[in-house]
């Protein structure tokens, strides 16, 4: 839908893209200063350690400690191509053929690939707009099977912005703690919450995990820095040394002058990631009380990342502008020619009858977008 969206509007066509899953800030001036002066020093020419600059491992095991509450040295920090890299690397470290991977629904769709890639099935488990879009210890039972090896768990969560309380995260790490289930805990987005809400890092409310837990996590999100592409996976020695033997020959080492703006990011001020978090904060609540005006639309409210999940099925089976969308995948597409917007249908994600909308866009064509939506579904 993004790539639909940018094509029309290369057409000149007034489209309003919700589709995109980052920051529409630019990257803060002094990370961007650092990597200025990194490009300038002969030393970021050369190859490097493949699993990191050691600065930057360190400034990494340093926030773990700040924000996850897991005191790991650098040693146990590997330096990824993105978060998307540690995410694949992350599961092909852990999984053999045939091992079960239970995934949280709706899910980020590189999730079910890198599990098969790596030769995992995943084994979906669907929370609905009416559960808040939050598993349940009973769901996840009852998904378990003798192939069961690695849980997902993601909170706050890209698509739906739901995240987990501490009470919550605490059950799902103690169950998966007595049934020797690995997790790979994304935190890509916990730095980005509302309302007073604190992402809780599985490994602080089950300091026992940390023998069986991967971290994966990056500077995309929480410093407008997606296109720098620098992420890291956080882990015990086994785990992290395996999935360094296989960076160094997939990979090798991150970007130099990446690297040096991402000790940038995390060592210095963090004003600027409080100044985006507001301005989000402040469009997360327009947008669903926008959305919610439209009869056939239910935007619960996230307290985490920046997208609504908004239940669209009230809206299928209903004819608008002479089209009756039965799946959200139809209703993206007569939204996109009709409305001139860009969403991104459910079945990107999981099951029909929803979309994400990424409020990671200016004010005004925020707005706008939804008006639109409100005169097309009115």
């Amino acid at each position: 839908m993004d790539s639909k969206a940018k094509a029309l509007q290369a057409q000149g066509r007034p489209v309003i893209s919700y589709a995109a899953g980052e920051p529409d800030f630019v990257t803060p001036e002094y990370i961007v200063a650092a990597a200025s002066d990194a490009v300038l020093d002969p030393k970021n020419y050369r190859y490097t350690p493949a699993a990191g600059l050691p600065e930057l491992r360190e400034a990494i095991a340093e926030k773990t400690l700040r924000d996850s509450g897991w005191n790991v040295t650098a040693s146990q920090v590997i330096v990824t191509n993105g978060g998307k890299q540690a995410v694949y690397q992350s599961f092909a470290t852990l999984l053999d053929p045939g091992d079960e991977v239970i995934l949280p629904t709706p899910y980020w769709t590189t999730y079910p690939e890198a599990i098969k890639l790596a030769g995992g099935v995943p084994v979906e488990v669907f929370a609905g707009a009416d559960q808040g879009y939050l598993v349940t210890v009973a769901q996840l039972e009852a998904a378990r099977t003798p192939r069961t090896k690695v849980l997902l768990f993601v909170s706050p969560s890209n698509p739906t912005g739901a995240v987990y309380s501490p009470e919550e995260t605490r059950a799902i790490g103690e169950w998966a703690l007595e049934h020797g289930i690995w997790v790979l805990s994304d935190e890509i987005y916990q730095n980005l919450t509302y309302d007073g809400v604190v992402a809780t890092s599985i490994v602080a409310a089950v300091p026992e995990l940390a023998e069986q837990t991967i971290l994966v996590n990056g500077v995309a999100k929480t410093y407008a820095m997606t296109g720098w592409r620098v992420g890291w996976m956080v882990g015990p020695l086994d785990a992290i040394a395996g999935a360094s033997n296989l960076q160094s020959h997939l990979s090798s080492n991150v970007s130099n002058i990446s690297q040096r703006a991402a000790i940038a990011a995390l060592t210095g001020p963090q004003d600027a990631v409080a100044e985006m978090r507001a301005a989000f904060d402040a469009r997360r609540k327009t947008i669903v009380a926008e959305l919610n005006k439209i009869d056939g639309i239910v935007c619960p409210t996230p307290t985490g990342a920046f997208y609504v999940y908004p239940d669209v099925s009230g809206l299928l089976g209903r004819t608008w502008g002479g089209v009756t969308p039965t799946t959200s995948l139809e209703l993206a597409d007569l939204i996109l020619d009709q409305a001139e917007v860009a969403v991104v249908p459910g079945e990107a994600f999981g099951p029909s009858g929803y979309v994400r909308m990424s409020y990671a866009l200016g004010d005004a064509p925020l707005l706008e977008g939804v008006q639109r939506l409100q005169r097309l579904f009115a």
